[in-house]
């Protein structure tokens, strides 16, 4: 059974950073994809970034690229999500995900494990 576990949300200003942290476990994660996905109040789930596990392979949404970097420390099972230059627009509930094949997707019906999420909040 894999578990994911989200934690490193919070309040920050806009400009400000945070990082986002998943610990995962219950299973060997290479060859897995891993996700991080973000849902805002009445808006739809949407996809933020991605990262091969043993590829390292990244992939953004546009509209966090060159602020946000997806990284994982394979030896702690951990996936993070640096977020830089934060602005109220990223204010969501952002969430962990697992795909157990390899290529990047960005679409969340192709994922099969998520975490509970964590709520970051950012003040203009």
């Amino acid at each position: 059974q894999v578990q994911l576990v989200e934690s490193g949300g919070g309040l920050v200003q806009a400009g400000g950073s945070l990082r986002l942290s998943c610990a995962a476990s219950g299973r060997t994660f290479s060859s897995y994809t891993m996700g991080w996905f973000r849902q805002a109040p009445g808006k739809e789930r949407e996809f933020v970034a991605a990262i091969g596990w043993t590829s390292g392979r990244t992939y953004y949404a546009d509209s966090v690229k060159g602020r946000f970097t997806i990284s994982r420390d394979n030896a702690k099972n951990t996936v993070y999500l640096q977020m830089n230059s934060l602005k109220p627009e990223d204010a969501a509930v952002y969430y962990c995900a697992a795909r157990v094949r390899a290529a990047l997707v960005v679409v969340t019906t192709l994922y099969d494990y998520w975490g509970q999420g964590t709520q970051v909040t950012v003040s203009s």
